[in-house]
């Protein structure tokens, strides 16, 4: 019994952080994107086809 409550916890432990990594890509990523695009309309005036 023992066994198992320490296989749980470990996988709860390691679920939690891999969700909390998720996160922090995920907020990161979006803040990149969002600067990129920044950038790409602030120099779309200097644009001409």
């Amino acid at each position: 019994m023992e066994k198992l409550y320490n296989r749980l916890n470990n996988v709860g432990a390691a679920s939690l952080t891999l969700g909390i990594v998720s996160i922090v890509v995920g907020i990161a990523t979006g803040t990149i994107l969002i600067v990129g695009a920044t950038k790409l309309f602030k120099s779309k005036k200097e644009i001409i086809f």
